[in-house]
């Protein structure tokens, strides 16, 4: 599996700390079954991380790591921060693509001109990766709201622990619907430290509740823009409804 979104770089947001939590992660990761780790710090007021503070911490990290996973670059932009000359935007390209960018969605309140953000990023030739839009409460009310921005180009990136329901139930049903709609592209942990807010993807796996599906959004997709390249078509899939799924998600 590949995980495009983490704060496992250490001392620069609200991640790790030290750089030995930094390695919790990655140790984490790897034993989850992760591969590749994108490391994708906060971009915006309170945490104004440089591409340089980012590529030196990651190098720190991926000398620390070792052969025990992957570490590439990235960045997680407060929308904010999209206004910046295209070249600065790319040096926080996701899993180091320039073609891919994280962005970060306000966790209250809708921004009016999102969708206009998203396009201005295309017509610079950089695709958005919308981060868990699922914890957003309008997003909650209205799923339609992420429509426009898929249709505008973007991609949806969905929190492992909303789709296993540790993020609370509003996130696990939103998560299920953007699934069933076809609108949701992956799935990251969006970790922060190795057991709280924890690393991993294997147990969202298991509650998506279809193999091929799993894979498209844990494997396919982040694959694809690891290596710069257009995402594959999601698999013609249906997954199991209702109460299976809910005795899935629970191990009964």
């Amino acid at each position: 599996m590949i995980d495009l979104h983490s704060h496992v770089l250490f001392g620069i947001d609200d991640g790790p700390e030290t750089i030995e939590g930094s390695l919790d992660i990655c140790r984490a990761a790897a034993a989850d079954g992760i591969t590749v780790l994108a490391a994708t710090p906060h971009v915006r007021d309170d945490y104004p991380t440089t591409p340089e503070l980012m590529e030196e911490r990651l190098a720190e990290v991926q000398s620390a790591a070792g052969d025990l996973i992957r570490v590439v670059p990235g960045g997680e932009l407060d929308i904010a921060e999209l206004g910046r000359p295209a070249d600065d935007l790319r040096r926080f390209g996701l899993a180091g693509s320039p073609r891919y960018l994280l962005v970060e969605t306000p966790y209250l309140g809708w921004p009016l001109d999102f969708a206009d953000r998203v396009f201005r990023l295309a017509s610079a030739g950089i695709r958005a990766v919308i981060a868990h839009p699922e914890r957003n409460p309008d997003v909650q009310e209205r799923p339609e709201l992420v429509e426009q921005l898929v249709r505008g180009g973007a991609l949806l990136q969905l929190t492992a622990a909303s789709i296993d329901g540790r993020f609370g139930e509003r996130a696990r049903k939103t998560s299920d619907l953007l699934i069933d709609r076809g609108l949701a592209h992956l799935v990251a942990s969006d970790a922060h430290e190795a057991e709280v807010r924890a690393i991993g993807l294997s147990g969202a796996c298991a509650a998506i509740g279809d193999e091929t599906l799993a894979r498209y959004l844990t494997v396919d997709v982040p694959e694809a823009i690891v290596a710069s390249a257009e995402p594959p078509p999601r698999p013609d899939v249906q997954r199991s409804r209702g109460l299976f799924r809910r005795r899935s998600r629970n191990g009964r």
